[in-house]
């Protein structure tokens, strides 16, 4: 069995980039509620505003960069994906309900039947 690899900030300037990114987020909150006298605009627009630097200032990080080229190897990865079409989708969905029908009425007369084995014919108790 093969050990998952462990990335860790190594790095002061990345430990850098991260705290500030931590720091702009906290920054992000406590802007929203000190301007909660300047009205709800101002509030939101300091919020979103730290928000972004926070996404900007992580993007450039090592980290960051990662997540990025992982988002763009999933896009990639899904666009290689052969997507049923639409007639076939539809039949494999009424396959997955009609399979569910069946095992559902199958569990029930498999409950009522151990219901009346043990409740009537064993234990006697009649209802």
């Amino acid at each position: 069995m093969a050990t998952p690899q462990v990335q860790t900030v190594s790095t002061a300037a990345e430990k850098a980039k991260l705290a500030a990114a931590v720091a702009l987020v906290i920054a992000a909150l406590v802007a929203y509620y000190a301007l909660s006298k300047q009205g709800p605009l101002f509030q939101w627009l300091a919020l979103l505003a730290c928000l972004a630097m926070a996404v900007v200032v992580y993007l450039m990080s090592e980290s960051g960069k990662a997540l990025t080229a992982f988002a763009q190897d999933a896009v990639r990865e899904t666009r290689k994906v052969v997507w049923p079409a639409r007639k076939e989708a539809i039949q494999m969905t009424l396959y997955v309900f009609g399979f569910v029908f069946i095992m559902a009425l199958f569990l029930w007369l498999t409950d009522k039947t151990l219901e009346w084995v043990f409740y009537d014919l064993i234990l006697g108790w009649r209802k």
